[in-house]
């Protein structure tokens, strides 16, 4: 095990969601208060409520939430349209430029011991794959090693809420939606039932993404989408048809799945049916 201290303590990275915010919880009860940094990457892109959030898990830390930024981004669309992209088979570009190239320049500049993330036991294989993607990292995952789901830990904000001390989620869990990612646009990441029930609840929101999926389309000289099918035809989707490319789908023609909402959740949902396993222990304190 790497030697955690003040000098080079655990980086615990909260981002706004649940599951990152239980994380940065454990890391103080585990390694300590004073040997854990919690550090927030902005995007410019959060819902508003995320602040008054992190503010209630400062409280319930007792420690500050450090913020770091890209330099030379003021906002999500910035990067859209300087790289006329918006998600591809790689992976969204307004996530690899303002959190994992953000994320990778703190860690070149900081001594730490491990970096801890958000990642809980539904995410197995996310987690393996950061793992051996990032080794310089030294990634810890507290959720799998308490076996806690998503779920798991909207019970654990829940039972830590108090008068005295209040922690409520985030109001994107409370209206429906699984994660609390970039939603004053909507997450690109989100997939058909996600920009679908978007369409439905925010008709402006939804419209303005569109406007943003042709101009690129039309910048680009070839069409930029937020969506693919999934299904066995493939393809790309437009939120609204595009009329220089009537051949590709747009989000009416699909049937997508709601968000499953994790708020009718009021136990640790069988958490406690698992057994800690070698994955677990494999996934935690890598060593150098």
């Amino acid at each position: 095990m790497n030697r955690v201290s003040p000098d080079t303590p655990v980086i615990a990275w909260w981002s706004g969601g649940v599951t990152s915010a239980v994380t940065c919880r454990i890391c103080a009860d585990w390694f300590g208060i004073e040997n854990v940094r919690f550090v927030f990457i902005d995007t410019h892109n959060e819902d508003t409520d995320t602040y008054r959030f992190k503010g209630e898990c400062e409280r319930w830390y007792g420690k500050q939430i450090e913020t770091i930024t890209h330099p030379d981004y003021t906002s999500i669309q910035e990067v859209w349209y300087r790289h006329l992209s918006l998600n591809v088979a790689t992976g969204a570009k307004c996530s690899q430029v303002l959190k994992r190239s953000v994320r990778e320049r703190f860690e070149r500049e900081n001594r730490f011991s491990y970096q801890a993330f958000g990642f809980d036991i539904d995410e197995l294989k996310r987690a393996r794959g950061h793992l051996a993607n990032n080794p310089k990292s030294f990634p810890i995952f507290p959720l799998i090693a308490n076996l806690l789901s998503k779920k798991d830990c909207v019970q654990i904000i829940n039972d830590a809420n108090s008068l005295f001390n209040p922690l409520t989620l985030p109001r994107t869990y409370h209206i429906g939606y699984l994660n609390n990612n970039c939603f004053q646009t909507g997450c690109i990441q989100g997939g058909i039932g996600y920009w679908q029930k978007i369409q439905r609840e925010d008709i402006e929101k939804f419209n303005r993404m569109a406007k943003i999926e042709h101009e690129l389309t039309d910048l680009k000289g070839q069409p930029v989408t937020i969506l693919k099918d999934q299904g066995k035809d493939g393809g790309l989707v437009f939120l609204l048809p595009h009329p220089g490319y009537p051949t590709i789908k747009d989000i009416s023609m699909m049937k997508g799945r709601d968000p499953k909402p994790l708020m009718e959740c009021y136990g640790f949902c069988g958490s406690n049916d698992l057994e800690r396993n070698e994955t677990a222990e494999e996934l935690n304190f890598p060593t150098p």
